[in-house]
C-alpha cells in the first residue's frame, strides 16, 4: 500500500522552494537573470581538508554558495518547464514573475478562469512540481 501524501506539508514544501527561488533570483546579477519567453517558460541564461586562509575560506564559500544557486534555480527551471502551459503560466505569473507580489485573484481575472476552477488547478500543480523536485511530503504512520 502507498503512503498518503500530506497535503498541507507539501503544499508548503512547494511555496518554500518557489520562495527560495525568488530568494535566489536577487542574489543574481540582473544580466544572467532566466528570461520569461512569451510561451511561459523560463529559459537559463568541494572544500578540501587543507589549510586555507580567511580569504580563501571565504572565497571558497562564496563560489561553493553561487554554485548551489545556480543548481537550485536550474533545478526549478526544469520543472516549472515540464509544466503544460497553463500550469507554467499560472506559476511564473504567480511565483516567479517580477518584484510585486501578485495575488490570485489577479491571476485567474487575467488569464480568464474561474476562481474555482484557478484554484483546482493550482493545487494539482502544487503536487506536480512537488513531485517533479522531490519535495512531497508523506503523512506518518502511528
Amino acid at each position: 500500500m502507498l503512503p498518503e501524501i500530506d497535503r498541507e506539508k507539501t503544499r508548503d514544501a512547494v511555496g518554500s522552494a518557489l520562495e527560495k527561488y525568488r530568494f535566489y533570483l536577487l542574489t543574481i546579477p540582473e544580466e544572467r537573470l532566466p528570461k520569461v519567453t512569451a510561451s511561459y517558460s523560463l529559459a537559463a541564461s568541494a572544500p578540501s581538508n587543507q589549510f586555507h586562509s580567511s580569504t580563501e575560506t571565504a572565497v571558497i564559500y562564496k563560489v561553493d554558495y553561487e554554485r548551489e544557486r545556480d543548481e537550485y534555480i536550474e533545478r526549478i527551471r526544469k520543472a516549472v518547464n515540464r509544466l503544460n502551459f497553463k500550469e507554467r503560466e499560472i506559476i511564473i505569473k504567480r511565483y516567479l514573475d517580477g518584484d510585486d507580489e501578485v495575488f490570485d485573484y489577479e491571476i485567474y481575472n487575467e488569464i480568464g478562469y474561474g476562481e474555482r476552477k484557478y484554484y483546482r488547478l493550482k493545487a494539482r500543480l502544487f503536487y506536480k512540481l512537488a513531485f517533479l523536485l522531490k519535495i512531497e511530503v508523506y503523512k506518518e504512520k502511528y
